[in-house]
């Protein structure tokens, strides 16, 4: 029976949160679930690189959601043109772009996509690396729900 309350309330918080329906989520095929996704992260990567985000920013649905673990954009923030901001945000503050330098796993589901990474460059002129997950929840053709989750000092692997 707990199983059940758990999956209700997680089922409802992301009713709330994103683009989700509970039969949507039920029908979503994984194949696509993992080409959308890994053309997201392909688009994701690019941005960082060069701050160029238009392509991530068409993959998104209009009630995008994502949760970042600090800063002025810490926990959940909703809505495209917040995500626009954030993004602007990290280019203002990574100048000459973010390297991905490996990705050391793909994880997946019928909804769902974490890819675990490392990458490095220069936070406000000064040298970064970190080691990084990003999740994808993918409705249809679209990102709707993104979430970020790091670990390292920024300085080290």
């Amino acid at each position: 029976m707990r199983w059940c309350v758990r999956l209700l309330n997680i089922y409802e918080n992301e009713k709330r949160y994103n683009c989700y329906n509970y039969s949507s989520m039920m029908k979503q095929d994984p194949t696509n679930t993992l080409k959308v996704a890994q053309q997201a992260f392909e688009h994701f990567t690019a941005g960082l690189a060069t701050g160029d985000w238009q392509a991530f920013l068409d993959i998104l649905t209009e009630d995008f959601t994502f949760w970042f673990p600090m800063g002025k954009f810490h926990g959940l923030n909703e809505g495209k043109e917040r995500a626009q901001e954030f993004l602007q945000y990290v280019s203002e503050s990574f100048g000459s772009g973010i390297t991905l330098t490996s990705l050391d796993r793909v994880t997946s589901n019928e909804t769902t996509v974490v890819f675990e990474f490392r990458d490095e460059g220069l936070l406000l002129g000064q040298p970064y690396k970190n080691r990084v997950a990003v999740s994808f929840d993918v409705c249809g053709d679209k990102i709707c729900s993104y979430r970020e989750y790091f670990g390292s000092d920024g300085k080290s692997y």
